[in-house]
């Protein structure tokens, strides 16, 4: 992934996108303004906005000017091929600026040189009656607000990696999203919450997968966690339960650790494994409400929207499985010893939800 914006294993020294913030404006005298807001540094560079954000500012800021204006200037053309603003199904050739280039960092977040704002600009073409907006895959999902000329702010709509916005006419009524429009949209939202922005769910669904070959003791497994984060997701997004997400991401971490380090040390499940595998996936269920929160449940249509996400969650879940199951299948298959995969892969598993763990202690 060429720009590494979301995703919650990022340091507290670099930008922690789980969300592509756009702000699409259309302006009284027939121009247009879409903000978006990322981190410009990372992807002018090419590197996983992961990385340390002193260290990248530093680098640009070294360079000379020349260097420094072909760096942006990459940049603008990057950006260019990677967004879309669409009016009335045709692309708009977009000039693009950084404004916030040059300028102090927002308080609390670490130094950028380049600012985390790009803007598009242009014109909307005569006659045209509609726009949406489209962001590659390289993007986390992307929120949207577009607002047309004389509205102090519009809805916000969130789209899944590489899915373009509903049509946003430029006057006259709004067009609601259909039924099945929206399950579409929040499924698909569901799976890539796991597949590839919930990297710490994928760990711990792998470490469930891995301890034993039998279908039976997986099954239960996932049994148990399914039944607990989707009562957990539930409530907590019609606000029955709620718990911070400081004490509910060290535990996820927690969660990793202990699933990982018993494959390591039991041969098989036993009861008490089925037991905090479901208080685990109440734990999970609250993060993934975290998110479902962040992206707010439609007006109307909440019962189906979270049914929605839920399912694609499920789906996203059982693509881990069936890819850790096929895995280890061929690797037996081939003649290796099912252990000498198992325990070195739930070994590292460990290490990294201990790492998670001790950076979400230290830097919530």
């Amino acid at each position: 992934m060429a720009l590494s914006l979301g995703g919650m294993t990022a340091p507290a020294a670099a930008h922690n996108f789980s969300f592509t913030d756009v702000t699409l404006e259309l302006h009284g005298d027939g121009s247009y303004t879409v903000d978006v807001t990322c981190d410009l540094d990372a992807l002018a560079l090419g590197v996983a906005s992961t990385a340390d954000s002193a260290a990248l500012a530093a680098e640009i800021e070294a360079m000379d000017d020349a260097a420094r204006a072909d760096l942006v200037e990459r940049l603008e053309v990057l950006l260019k091929r990677r967004l879309r603003v669409r009016f009335d199904g045709e692309p708009d050739a977009f000039e693009v600026s950084l404004p916030a280039r040059g300028q102090p960092s927002p308080e609390g977040l670490p130094p950028t040189a380049l600012g985390l704002v790009a803007r598009l600009s242009g014109q909307v073409p005569a006659n045209a009656s509609e726009v949406t907006f489209f962001a590659s895959r390289a993007f986390p999902p992307v929120r949207l607000t577009a607002t047309r000329a004389g509205e102090a702010t519009g809805p916000v709509e969130v789209l899944a990696p590489g899915a373009e916005s509903w049509p946003v006419p430029l006057a006259g009524p709004r067009v609601t999203p259909g039924r099945l429009e929206t399950f579409l949209r929040f499924l698909a939202l569901g799976v890539t919450h796991i597949l590839p922005w919930g990297l710490d769910h994928v760990l711990f669904v792998l470490g469930l997968a891995l301890l034993s070959p039998r279908l039976g003791p997986l099954l239960a497994q996932v049994t148990a966690f399914t039944v607990a984060h989707t009562l957990t997701l539930a409530l907590s997004s019609y606000g029955v339960v709620r718990l911070s997400p400081q004490v509910v991401e060290p535990l996820i971490a927690l969660s990793i650790v202990y699933v990982a380090v018993e494959n390591v040390i039991s041969p098989k499940l036993r009861a008490s494994r089925i037991v905090l595998v479901f208080a685990f996936g109440l734990l999970h269920g609250l993060g993934f409400a975290g998110v479902l929160g962040e992206i707010g449940l439609p007006e109307g249509q909440q019962l189906n929207a979270l049914l929605a996400f839920n399912v694609g969650v499920e789906l996203g879940q059982l693509g881990v499985i069936a890819v850790a199951t096929l895995a280890v299948g061929a690797w037996v298959k081939l003649g290796g010893d099912r252990k000498a995969l198992v325990r070195p892969a739930s070994v590292l598993i460990a290490a990294v939800g201990l790492y998670w763990l001790v950076q979400r202690l230290v830097a919530p």
